[in-house]
């Protein structure tokens, strides 16, 4: 039996709700990671987490998809009711939601093409090479990186390697994204780069997108709307400038009041 909730009536127009968290609670012993945390996400839409390191913003995203069991409150992605998941429902979940991780999450024995097969391979059990070769390359299109096809990863520049890393995560076609301090340790102009293809693939691929970062510059180029998670929780929600206009005592750190 699939745990699936029923959907929320949609008034006609209105955009659709794809990710609905009610209160979540996460502690690690005595320490409280998250609480009572609450957020919306919608169709096609860029949400920017916003926070210090240490906020619980990596927490909060694999609660999302049960690489972390929540101890309270409700998650419900793409309809499925996550702390309700078996392990075969789990995965089903995971393979319409992608990961670009904090690093590329490369594997370093293998070529570029490979990376990009290798997602391919196990989770959709393509082993034509015709079919392969063109959803390969068509990735890598995308991210505008075809020429490094044949090359290894330690070849490419940090702001390649996060390219092909989000490229390898897209020829899923995952319908939501999650990204995890997508321009850490890159130089501003990389960054800046990196934000683009943010909000490139939300265009091209029609994805909804959770954006994890402490960077205000990431924040402000590729948000539709903000959370601001202070302490552990999810004090502050609007647009960048919504949130810039609070005059914050929380938010001055990234602002710079």
């Amino acid at each position: 039996m699939n745990n699936l909730a029923p959907s929320s009536e949609v008034l006609a127009g209105a955009p659709t709700k794809v990710v609905e968290i009610i209160d979540l609670e996460k502690r690690f012993g005595d320490r409280v990671i998250l609480n009572r945390v609450s957020l919306d996400l919608y169709e096609k839409e860029n949400l920017v987490v916003l926070g210090r390191s240490g906020s619980g913003k990596s927490v909060l995203i694999k609660c999302m998809v049960g690489l972390l069991k929540a101890d309270g409150g409700s998650i419900n992605v793409l309809g499925y009711q996550v702390p309700l998941l078996s392990v075969h429902e789990l995965n089903e979940l995971r393979l319409q939601v992608g990961f670009s991780f904090q690093g590329s999450a490369l594997y370093d024995s293998m070529t570029i093409r490979q990376n990009l097969e290798f997602p391919l391979k196990r989770n959709l059990r393509i082993f034509d090479q015709e079919v392969l070769n063109e959803k390969v390359m068509q990735a890598l299109k995308d991210v505008g990186l075809e020429n490094t096809v044949d090359m290894n990863p330690d070849e490419l520049s940090g702001g390649m390697k996060k390219r092909i890393g989000i490229a390898r995560t897209l020829i899923l076609k995952p319908k939501i994204m999650l990204y995890d301090e997508p321009t850490s340790g890159l130089d501003p102009v990389t960054a800046s780069e990196i934000n683009e293809l943010i909000l490139q693939v939300r265009d091209t691929y029609h994805t909804a997108s959770i954006i994890i970062t402490h960077d205000i510059s990431c924040a402000r180029q590729v948000s539709d709307r903000m959370v601001a998670l202070i302490r552990g929780e999810s004090k502050l929600q609007g647009t960048f400038d919504e949130l810039r206009g609070r005059n914050d005592e929380d938010l001055k750190h990234f602002f710079n009041y």
